[in-house]
């Protein structure tokens, strides 16, 4: 068989990304060297609590995979979309045979294997695991937004996110964004 008559290996990276971090950006770069296309998947968890709209997560998601795309130009073309309802609905709609997921640690590696099976066995999708960097181990969206949330010095969030991520986080928290607010609240809360 051609190469030409062969079919594309198209993987599905999904995720909330609020906020894309480095970490995300690690397997984006790392994904497009397995693969030979990526798409970026931008889900609406209604159990969580946006910082970022999906317009706004998906338009900077755009801008640093230009980025990525301009220094490794000979790697797996990406693309990014937004979308709602079931991951496994969704690639199947864009043509994935394979979820992409990033594993920070142990904890991630549990409950990633369990859905990877889930996957497979309801939607025969295969997982394509690739284990963070040591230096995006111990970082999440989770743990920025509280950062943005609860933080005086911002400073902290040039390791964890781009810098256009970082100034977005900074115009959220001056503005006194909703999400941002009922962190603080949490937190107040928790000190009793």
């Amino acid at each position: 068989m051609s190469s030409s008559e062969r079919t594309a290996h198209r993987a599905m990276f999904p995720g909330s990304f609020d906020p894309v971090t480095y970490g995300h950006l690690d397997v984006i770069r790392r994904g497009r060297r397995l693969f030979d296309q990526l798409v970026v998947a931008v889900g609406r968890n209604p159990g969580k609590d946006p910082l970022f709209t999906s317009d706004e997560r998906v338009e900077i998601i755009r801008e640093l995979v230009e980025e990525i795309v301009r220094e490794e130009p000979a790697e797996a073309e990406v693309r990014v979309e937004s979308f709602d309802g079931l991951t496994v609905d969704f690639a199947r709609q864009v043509g994935a045979s394979v979820l992409l997921r990033g594993i920070r640690n142990l904890s991630d590696l549990q409950s990633e294997v369990q859905q990877a099976l889930t996957n497979r066995q309801v939607a025969g999708l295969e997982t394509a695991f690739i284990v963070a960097g040591q230096d995006f181990a111990y970082t999440s969206s989770s743990l920025i937004k509280q950062v943005t949330a609860l933080g005086k010095d911002l400073s902290p969030l040039k390791t964890m996110v781009p810098p256009q991520v970082a100034r977005k986080l900074k115009e959220k928290k001056k503005a006194g964004h909703p999400a941002l607010e009922r962190l603080i609240e949490r937190a107040d809360e928790a000190r009793g």
